[in-house]
């Protein structure tokens, strides 16, 4: 038994609300069970109850035993003087007020539906299950479902909005800044996402603005910082590189001591960092004014267009500097663009819309509704479970579901939990 599952059971009447008696024998009316307080405190505030012959108007605490409110110390803390009803799931000792008056205690298991236990203890009772409701998975309706996911999407939103409103507090709210350290990370993918990313916050934006218009200079200072420009090789772009990095780190009093080593191990050669740094460049001499063309675009077709940028011409040829391959235009493919606009687009149109007050939840749904499904380890045993994810917007959501509820055994605050413990009722 947890206390949780007594605080859902309160909060949504899961019991039989009529004929409810405390402990001596009064009647218990309830007019409203309280606001939920999630901090420390009564677990219900305001409550609105009829004990007896008596309106009452204050705080519920709520115990596994009634002997637990001596455990936590309760008598001694002046912010439960004002607790009208101690609900309990066992009743073992009389609490009482300072005036030594006895509160009124409620023993819920006495009015709890069989089913509801037994509902609860089926969905808690581990047995080697990936998540606890994997054989009840299947059935859950698709309304439920759907406007489950579609809230755990926007929750995954609202917790990459947190990193983003950290990197705008660091840049003194410099939009574009931000969106240039965020999309640095994710052109590093997970291999170099870090490294990447330590690149970004090691030049000051100011200075990449100031390279922005020659594609080479801005190569040279992404080369540079990424320690890709300590070897000898003898070609002439490897050497241009050299000379204009060595320049900008006179000029602008810069260097990569904070900067994370890069990966070539196990990377498809497209994904070097090499060429992802090269088309990072490219993109960012394409537009140098990235962050107001993002905002204004509000169709997956027109980020499919402005990402529409491949390699300075060195990189037809080469996948790192000393060896030569056959030729190939190294532009941008569709999957990779759509991990961009999931992991770092739609998060920071939906956090500048939520800081100006806009409203533009819909085309964030049509954009993610779009995008194809990710593959990974968690969608596949979901979908093993139910066929549910089709589109980004329901991978991401279950990425949110199972490290946010699932792995921590939040089910009595996800909907699918609750529809299970409340089946048959």
């Amino acid at each position: 038994m947890q206390e949780d599952f007594l605080h859902f059971i309160w909060k949504h009447k899961k019991f039989k609300v009529i004929n409810l008696k405390t402990e001596i024998g009064e009647d218990v009316s309830i007019l409203s069970v309280g606001q939920h307080n999630l901090n420390s405190g009564p677990d219900f505030f305001n409550a609105k109850l009829k004990i007896g012959k008596q309106l009452w108007a204050g705080n519920v605490e709520i115990h596994i035993k009634s002997s637990d409110w001596f455990l936590h110390n309760h008598e001694q803390d002046k912010a439960y003087d004002n607790v009208i009803l101690h609900v309990v799931w066992e009743h073992d000792t009389d609490v009482f007020r300072k005036d030594n008056t006895v509160i009124p205690t409620l023993k819920i298991q006495n009015y709890l539906p069989s089913e509801l236990l037994n509902n609860y203890e089926k969905l808690f009772t581990k047995q080697n299950k990936w998540i606890n409701c994997e054989n009840d998975f299947e059935s859950t309706e698709n309304f439920l479902l759907s406007n489950w996911l579609e809230r755990l999407y926007f929750e995954r939103l609202e917790r990459k909005s947190k990193t983003i409103e950290t990197l705008l507090h660091e840049s003194k709210n410099d939009w574009e800044a931000v969106l240039f350290k965020m999309l640095a990370k994710n052109f590093g993918l997970k291999v170099n996402g870090e490294s990447f990313l330590s690149l970004a916050q090691s030049i000051d934006f100011s200075i990449v603005r100031k390279t922005l218009s020659n594609q080479q200079t801005l190569e040279a200072l992404l080369f540079g910082q990424s320690g890709l420009l300590n070897d000898d090789y003898q070609n002439s772009y490897y050497i241009n590189l050299v000379k204009e990095y060595e320049f900008l780190k006179q000029k602008f009093g810069i260097n990569n001591i904070q900067v994370l080593p890069l990966q070539f191990f196990r990377l498809r050669p497209p994904n070097f960092p090499t060429i992802r740094l090269s088309q990072f460049a490219s993109l960012y001499n394409k537009y140098q004014n990235l962050f107001s063309r993002i905002i204004e675009i509000n169709t997956l077709d027109g980020f499919y267009e402005l990402f529409k940028v491949s390699t300075s011409e060195f990189w037809n040829t080469h996948y790192t500097f000393q060896k030569e391959s056959k030729f190939s235009t190294k532009t941008l493919s569709k999957s990779f663009i759509d991990l961009l606009i999931i992991n770092t687009i739609l998060p920071i149109k939906f956090c500048y819309a939520k800081q100006k007050g806009e409203e533009i939840d819909t085309v964030i749904i049509d954009i993610s509704s779009q995008i194809k499904s990710e593959k990974n380890s968690i969608i596949e045993a979901f979908n093993n479970l139910k066929k549910v994810s089709k589109s980004s917007l329901e991978s991401q959501a279950l990425i949110q579901l199972k490290t946010e509820y699932c792995d921590k055994n939040k089910c009595l605050k996800c909907a699918i939990g609750n529809s299970l413990i409340s089946r048959n009722i």
